[in-house]
């Protein structure tokens, strides 16, 4: 089962990262991939989000389930299990430590699709997929709050 864990310094608050990663709803705008995003439900702690991932002919859905901790104790933390869809099983944090250079960030993801024709596909690609993807919500902060924010 393919699996990413990334560490970096960000020049943003850990509040701001974790409002950015949390807006499930703004992903098309900015992620690479992401197609669709649409949230059927949303609560303080919870959101049940629909997605839809694109890549040249592959395009899948599926729901995921996104807690939501702002007050954990080494900062806020969002963790993210499969729903429904194509895999057999999906996983990610983000966990966002006060740094004195403003946040580091704690990203993980495994994955495995139910299909070992797609799995076997996305491997190829994935290691480079999640840079991208972690590169993009980087640059988002960048355009949402500045260069520099911390």
């Amino acid at each position: 089962m393919p699996t990413h864990s990334e560490r970096r310094v960000l020049p943003y608050t850990p509040r701001q990262l974790y409002d950015l990663v949390s807006d499930v709803e703004k992903y098309p705008e900015f992620l690479p991939w992401c197609v669709a995003a649409r949230v059927r439900e949303r609560s303080d702690r919870l959101v049940i989000a629909d997605l839809a991932i694109g890549f040249r002919l592959f395009r899948e859905r599926f729901t995921s389930k996104v807690t939501l901790s702002p007050d954990a104790p080494d900062g806020p933390r969002i963790d993210t299990t499969y729903a429904d869809g194509p895999f057999k099983h999906l996983m990610n944090h983000w966990i966002f430590h006060p740094h004195e250079k403003g946040c580091e960030i704690d990203f993980y993801v495994e994955f495995e699709f139910r299909s070992r024709l797609l799995q076997a596909t996305i491997e190829l690609l994935f290691h480079e997929a999640v840079r991208r993807m972690v590169a993009a919500f980087e640059a988002r902060a960048a355009k949402l709050y500045g260069k520099v924010a911390a």
